[in-house]
């Protein structure tokens, strides 16, 4: 009874409080709140959790930033503005927004940025796409212009021409070079320890007549970021009380500005002594004057020390980081005759390592926070190269993040998690051939045990009797629903628990099993079927949608699960339409949420046409994306269609980097139930020029290494490989030549494929 009158006070008291909100907005001739949000309910399916609260908390924190730029930008473009600015409140330019309605000015044009790091320290600088360089997660900016012997400072950031590359070698470093008639600046960013301490190393070189600019930007490529005071010293800054700026060598002079009297840029020849700037604003701007010095003298160098981001008071302590040879040592080597496609492979690898310093981060930036959705697709990536090691060590940090019921929590209400951290575990367990730790099984029991008991009645009559309940789900299909996409990876969840449970709990092992085959029928049973439909015979995003661009959740169950065989007809027919209705510039286009190019939703795609046996339509998607990749060899989380540039999410993003790895790797090697198919993706063009290798890839059978190579009669394949058990079946599918299958157990390794007739 207590329990009772209780409820029914809340109850009654939220009535009132939307009672008295409804009347305070009526009285002051706002719109209804209360309405407002019963009408946009109308558009999702009824679920427990409306959107992630973690997603609502960043997108307020990301508008209101935006609402800082409405104030501070569209008044000041007279202002030295980022590359994003310069580009987006340009009218001549494609990327111009207009601004008239817009409730937050954002980066929705340029969204691109390249983090430096070394392994394993959570600690990332950014490098926009003209070399702005944002050395604190967050923070304020240091650029680099020419202040020529007449006029303006030249800048980079209003240049159309710009050459950038990010080199891996002993640091992972940016280098960024501008250029004017007669005049030149470069630099090159990096992340260093000193006494064990991270510090952003910048160096510089000019050339030409004129002065180095270093100048202190009160924003980043997001947005304003404050500066509120800068005190000077003879080759320092202090900005806001708190950070160093270093420089390598006394300046000529220094310049200082607030936001009343203009960006610093306009005052570069105005001489001053004040030895401190403050301002109510919070834009202060600072420029430090060097001479050009001639390249027999050391560049000049400016060193930031990291501050933590979440104990902004604190310097950060590294005590190891292993160099970049020994940190990519563990991982498969590609080598082709494809100077493009093996430098964004290298790239990328040396990337996912980089943000996978403990937890997987699928940005330096935007992103830099975790989901079990990204981790999964960026660990998988890494196991199945050979990161077992630093697989191992962000799989235990799985553990704390489930509930005691069982759920995996990342976001509340999305319900993909427990299905892709139970397939992981199990694909652990096959690739290394290692008996699971007893804390990750009981773990994997209690995540099963709360799928059984998440899923609807299968008894209700309604299109989504069994499945899951209506959620966010993957954030980029569109309002919630009952998506296929968590179905899927409930289903492959309850698989792996099925298999790899069975010596500690073999009731609840058998019992995952028999769930898996009768939800994976009823999901089969709930696709929408009739003329009515869009597509007949292809899969939507969930029982209660038409076909669009949300189906590309649904193509999960083709890859990376393989739930069902390769070639499946509505696999097949899911894909056909993807293709035909959302494509742009030969990439797969997320109408929803996301708005543009998906890198990493185009690789999806080309593993279908891969599995299924399409290779040419495979290559169209790869050749596709590396197109659209930075010169930094690094694709944002979707691609503007007219600009090239970032449109949404993180401007670094490592789920796409991933897939790229594991999309190259699949071309020379993949499972196929207990086969493995060996050469289906290899192109003509790498075995006309040479031998194209790759390896050693982790497989459930062992490590292998696979060389293929064009002779007169057709193409030599060479499996090195360290067998666990007796060989698997092996099939090889070199385009352009004659398939053959190897029988398990058969010992050769070394087989000529005669070409096709």
């Amino acid at each position: 009874m207590a329990r009772s009158l209780t409820h029914a006070a809340m109850l009654l008291k939220s009535r009132l409080g939307r009672h008295l909100v409804t009347r305070v907005a009526r009285a002051y001739g706002f719109l209804d709140p209360v309405a407002l949000l019963a009408r946009l309910r109308g558009f999702a399916q009824t679920s427990e959790v409306g959107e992630p609260i973690e997603l609502l908390r960043a997108g307020v924190l990301f508008h209101a930033r935006g609402l800082v730029n409405t104030k501070a930008i569209q008044h000041n473009l007279d202002w030295v503005w980022p590359y994003w600015v310069e580009k987006q409140f340009n009218p001549h330019d494609p990327s111009f927004i207009p601004r008239a309605f817009s409730f937050s000015h954002i980066n929705l044009t340029h969204r691109n940025w390249t983090a430096v790091g070394l392994p394993d320290v959570p600690y990332y600088p950014i490098v926009d796409p003209r070399g702005l360089v944002t050395p604190l997660y967050d923070g304020w900016s240091l650029d680099f212009w020419v202040l020529p012997e007449k006029g303006p400072a030249l800048a980079p950031s209003k240049l159309a021409d710009f050459d950038q590359q990010l080199h891996v070698n002993a640091s992972v470093s940016v280098r960024s070079v501008a250029r004017w008639p007669g005049q030149q600046i470069a630099s090159t960013v990096q992340l260093v320890l000193e006494r064990d301490e991270p510090v952003c190393r910048i160096l510089i070189r000019a050339a030409g007549a004129g002065e180095i600019v270093v100048a202190l930007r009160p924003y980043n490529p997001e947005g304003v970021s404050a500066v509120q005071s800068v005190e000077l010293h003879d080759d320092a800054w202090l900005v806001n009380g708190r950070h160093p700026v270093f420089f390598s060598r006394t300046p000529l002079a220094h310049r200082l500005s607030n936001y009343a009297e203009g960006d610093v840029a306009v005052r570069l020849h105005e001489p001053m002594t004040a030895p401190r700037i403050d301002c109510a604003a919070a834009m202060a701007t600072a420029a430090a004057i060097f001479p050009i010095a001639p390249d027999t003298l050391p560049p000049l160098e400016i060193r930031v020390p990291i501050f933590d981001e979440f104990e902004p008071g604190r310097r950060p302590r590294i005590k190891h980081t292993p160099p970049w040879p020994e940190a990519l040592a563990p991982f498969a080597r590609l080598a082709i005759a494809d100077a493009p496609l093996q430098r964004l492979y290298d790239l990328a690898l040396a990337n996912v390592v980089l943000h996978t310093p403990e937890d997987p981060y699928p940005g330096p930036y935007t992103y830099k926070r975790f989901w079990f959705r990204d981790a999964v697709f960026m660990l998988n990536a890494l196991l199945t190269l050979g990161g077992v090691e630093r697989t191992r060590r962000a799989l235990h940090r799985f553990l704390p993040r489930q509930r005691r019921d069982g759920y995996f929590l990342s976001q509340e209400g999305e319900w993909d998690s427990n299905g892709e951290v139970l397939w992981f575990f199990g694909r652990f367990a096959a690739l290394t051939g290692e008996t699971l730790p007893g804390r990750w099984l009981e773990s994997m029991a209690r995540g099963a045990r709360w799928i059984q008991r998440k899923r609807l009645p299968r008894d209700s009559g309604r299109s989504e009797a069994g499945l899951l309940p209506a959620g966010f789900s993957a954030e980029h299909l569109g309002p919630n629903d009952f998506y296929y996409w968590d179905d899927f990876w409930a289903v492959a969840g309850l698989r792996a628990a099925a298999r790899w449970l069975g010596g500690i709990e073999p009731a609840l092992a058998q019992a995952c099993a028999a769930e898996a085959d009768e939800f994976l029928a009823t999901i089969v049973r709930s696709f929408p079927r009739g003329p009515h439909r869009r597509y007949p015979g292809a899969i939507p995003a969930s029982p209660h949608r038409r076909m669009d661009s949300g189906a590309i959740g649904s193509i999960v169950a083709d890859y990376p699960l393989q739930l069902f065989p390769p070639g499946d007809e509505a696999m097949r027919r899911t894909a056909d339409f993807l293709w035909e209705h959302c494509r742009f510039g030969g990439g797969f286009l997320q109408d929803m949420i996301h708005s543009g190019i998906n890198v990493y939703l185009t690789l999806h795609l080309a593993q279908v046409r891969l599995r299924a046996g399409q290779v040419a339509h495979a290559w169209e998607m790869i050749d596709t994306v590396a197109r659209l990749a930075s010169p930094t060899g690094q694709w944002p989380e979707a691609i503007h269609p007219r600009t090239g540039g970032g449109c949404m999410g993180d401007g670094q993003h490592l789920w796409a980097a991933a897939e790229w790895l594991l999309m190259l790797r699949n071309l020379f090697v993949r499972e196929e139930g207990d086969a493995l198919v060996v050469g289906a993706g290899l192109h003509p063009r790498w075995l006309a020029a040479g031998e194209a290798r790759f390896g050693p890839t982790l497989t459930p059978h062992g490590a292998v290494t696979l060389r293929a190579a064009r002779t007169s009669g057709g193409v030599r394949v060479t499996i090195d490989a360290h067998w666990t058990a007796t060989p698997p079946v092996r099939e090889l599918r070199v385009p352009g030549c004659a398939p053959l299958t190897v029988a398990a157990g058969d010992p050769p390794d070394d087989f000529l494929l005669p070409f096709a007739p």
